[in-house]
Parts: structure tokens; C-alpha cells; sequence
């Protein structure tokens, strides 16, 4: 039998209420909350991890949320409930904090770990959705995740209350993340081979265009000539430098397309009545995601690089940065 049904309608119900729930966890946010964060905290501070438990679809949503604490700079693994007392408890340390995640508080591969857990004298925190379980009991600081309904129309299929363990899972990571101190530098270390990697590690000076790939130009000479050189190099502005090799300034293909219009003779005309005076510059020693932020600030796609003597090194232009994924 075919049932008809307005599926868009039907999605955008799960979203209410999946919204909703979460809503009302971040409402029960309370002391114990704070205590998670501090007993995390505490951990990581003696160079420990935090160590996540869970089961089926918890499981599933643990895996995530220590992938998410890791990336961020806050140590975690996940710890196989169902391998743990055959050999896996031995990733687990003196000084580690247990991150336990049942909805039920009664799932019984992860209750046989806790006598194991407490003899090592662990914390535990509990990401539970019954304050009364077995799991909370134990528990050094119970995070309340219960939901009044799950998205699934059966109420059944763990929905709203997986979505309420993430976004937890993700507060802690931030709130973990900001009173640490964690930076973009510190993220780029452990995102190497992503764009922000790229552009938070690398130095102006490693992705500019040398001195000897740049158009440079006298303020005197023609239009034209400025034009050869940008095709000659490949780029989309001329390096403008006086006689003590100084920057005098830039003249782009925007300068000339703007230009020509009212003046059609500009090619045998000096370049230095056309170019922008006194361009956005950069040195070479800033990092390559400044470079990034000053191009969209000033909505420009050129950037010369100078030396301590305000002498043109190098060049940055928006296509360098697509060409080597940083943009």
C-alpha cells in the first residue's frame, strides 16, 4: 500500500523537534555541567585524556564527539565497551577521565566496565537521559540528555536524544577549547594537510612570487611597457619602484580597464599617473592567512610583500592562493 505523505513536510518536523530538544538540554545546563568541564580540564592538565564509553548508537555519537575534543587540542580515545575486559582497559591510565554516554544509564556492555572503571579510580561523567541509572549513580558529574519525544514517529529510533548527546558533546569541546586557550595556530597543527592548515602554517615568504617572477616598472614608463611585463609574468599588476628601488606603488588590469575608457591614448603615457599610490602591503614574515584576511578586507587581488626598506620582494595575488588550495 502506498501511503501519501507531504515529505518535506514530514523533514521539517524532525527538525522542530529535534530543535526543540536540544533547546531544552541547554536549558538544564547547571552546575554539573561545569564540574565536567573542570574535571576535563584537571585531567588534561596532568598530560591525561579523556576516555569515551559507549554503545550502539551512543557509540556512534562518543566516536564523534572525542574525534571533535581531540582536533581541538583536549586528548581523547574511545574505549570499546564490548572489548574492554578482554585486554582494551589497557589504554586506560591513572588521571584519565571517563566521558560515559548512555540514554538509558542501563546498558549492560558498559555497566560490566565500571567496576573496572571505579578500581582505577576514575571520574566519570555521564551523558545520560535517567539522572536515577545505574551509570548516573556511579557518575562524578551527570550530564542530563533526556528528550520528551524522539524525532522517529515510532518513538523509537534514538534521534533527538543522539542529536542532544552531540551538541553536549560539542559544548564541551568549546567551552574546553576557549578556557584553554586553544588558537588557530594551534588547530592548524593538527589539521596539516586542510586549507586553514596550510594558510595558518605557512609564511607569506613561502607562497609569494619571488622578485625575479614580478613586473617591476619606473614610475616613468609607459603604460604599455607595464602591460608587457603583467603578460610576460603571468600577473595581474605591475610592481611600480623608484630609482632607490623603493615601492612607488601598483597599476593592475583594473587600473588600465578603468583608465582607457576616457583615455584611450594611456599605453604611451607614464604609468605613475595611473597607479595606485601608496598600496596595501604585507612583509613576508606574516602568515599566509593574514594574507587571506587583508584581500578581503580591501577587496583587492594583488598583494606586494616588502622588505624592512619598504623594497618590493615578492607579490601574493588571489590566484596563487586558489592555485595552492589556501583560498
Amino acid at each position: 500500500m502506498i501511503i501519501s505523505m507531504d515529505y518535506l513536510e514530514r523533514a521539517r518536523r524532525v527538525f522542530e523537534i529535534e530543535l526543540a530538544e536540544a533547546s531544552a538540554t541547554a536549558a538544564r545546563l547547571d552546575s554539573q555541567f561545569i564540574l565536567a568541564v573542570d574535571l576535563i580540564r584537571d585531567a588534561l592538565e596532568r598530560r591525561n585524556k579523556v576516555v569515551v564509553l559507549g554503545v550502539g548508537k551512543s557509540g556512534t555519537i562518543g566516536e564523534k564527539i572525542a574525534a571533535t575534543l581531540t582536533s581541538t587540542g583536549s586528548t581523547a580515545v574511545v574505549l570499546n565497551s564490548l572489548n574492554a575486559l578482554h585486554g582494551d582497559l589497557g589504554i586506560v591510565a591513572d588521571g584519565d577521565v571517563v566521558l560515559a554516554l548512555s540514554y538509558s544509564g542501563e546498558t549492560q556492555e558498559l555497566l560490566s566496565v565500571l567496576p573496572a572503571v571505579v578500581r582505577f579510580g576514575l571520574p566519570i561523567i555521564a551523558l545520560t537521559g535517567d539522572k536515577n541509572s545505574t551509570l548516573a549513580k556511579a557518575a562524578s558529574a551527570v550530564l542530563d540528555v533526556s528528550v520528551s519525544q524522539e524525532a522517529c514517529p515510532l518513538n523509537l529510533a534514538p534521534t533527538s536524544s543522539t542529536t542532544s548527546m552531540l551538541i553536549l558533546g560539542d559544548a564541551l569541546a568549546m567551552v574546553l577549547l576557549e578556557s584553554r586557550g586553544f588558537r588557530k595556530e594551534d588547530f592548524a597543527k593538527y589539521h596539516p594537510g586542510g586549507s586553514l592548515g596550510r594558510s595558518l602554517l605557512l609564511r607569506v615568504n613561502q607562497i609569494m612570487r619571488k622578485i625575479d617572477e614580478l613586473a617591476l616598472i619606473s614610475p616613468a614608463a609607459p603604460v604599455v611597457e607595464a602591460i608587457q611585463a603583467m603578460t610576460k609574468y603571468r600577473t595581474g599588476a605591475a610592481v611600480v619602484v623608484n630609482e632607490d628601488e623603493t615601492l612607488a606603488g601598483i597599476f593592475t588590469h583594473g587600473d588600465f580597464a578603468r583608465h582607457f575608457p576616457g583615455n584611450p591614448g594611456i599605453g604611451s603615457l607614464p604609468v605613475g599617473d595611473f597607479m595606485t599610490r601608496n598600496p596595501i602591503t604585507i612583509t613576508g614574515d606574516r602568515l599566509a592567512a593574514e594574507v587571506l584576511q587583508v584581500l578581503e578586507h580591501h577587496r583587492i587581488d594583488d598583494l606586494v610583500v616588502l622588505d624592512e626598506k619598504r623594497r618590493p620582494v615578492g607579490i601574493v595575488d588571489s590566484q596563487d592562493l586558489t592555485r595552492l588550495k589556501i583560498l
